[in-house]
């Protein structure tokens, strides 16, 4: 494997490890379900697919390269689905999202009624 590919591959992993790290963390400070569910669904599609990035780039041989292909495709487009599917199951269960004072006043649209 050459050094550029090498580094390449490395700083893949580092930055994918890094969103995940800021992805738990952003779930653990926000206090809102929706913000939880923000945070966590666009850092971990994009730390993922960095990771198994890097992962093809230092992959050797053609099959494990097409097994990582695979799981990167079905996981962009499965994670934004389930993260999608969970708000509006929470909007459906009658959790509504909080405004700038905390509250959970924000009153349903006039068609939802």
């Amino acid at each position: 494997m050459s050094t550029i590919l090498a580094w390449t591959s490395d700083a893949c992993l580092l930055v994918g490890s890094f969103l995940l790290l800021t992805g738990a963390l952003g779930f653990l400070r926000f206090n809102d379900f929706y913000a939880r569910i923000h945070a966590c669904g666009v850092t971990e599609t994009l730390a993922t697919a960095l990771i198994i990035l890097g992962l093809l780039l230092q992959s050797d041989s053609a099959t494990p390269q097409f097994k990582l292909a695979l799981i990167l495709l079905f996981v962009l487009f499965s994670s934004p689905t389930a993260s999608h599917a969970l708000a509006k199951a929470a909007w459906n269960a009658g959790l509504r999202p909080r405004d700038n004072s905390g509250k959970r006043g924000i009153p349903l649209p006039p068609r939802e009624r």
